[in-house]
């Protein structure tokens, strides 16, 4: 485990837009899209899938 103090910016970076990527779709897309994109099909679990090259 590596402290948040001793990543390399590039990696926070990466990081950062991992997570902000893992999240739901939102609600609006589902109404206008009439439910036919109601899921993420990638959506990641910290624990059950881990990322590469990061």
């Amino acid at each position: 485990m590596v402290v948040a103090r001793a990543k390399h910016v590039a990696r926070k970076l990466r990081l950062a837009s991992e997570a902000k990527s893992n999240r739901a779709i939102p609600v609006w897309v589902i109404v206008k899209t009439l439910r036919k994109v109601s899921w993420r099909p990638r959506l990641r679990h910290w624990r059950r899938s881990k990322l590469k090259n990061v």
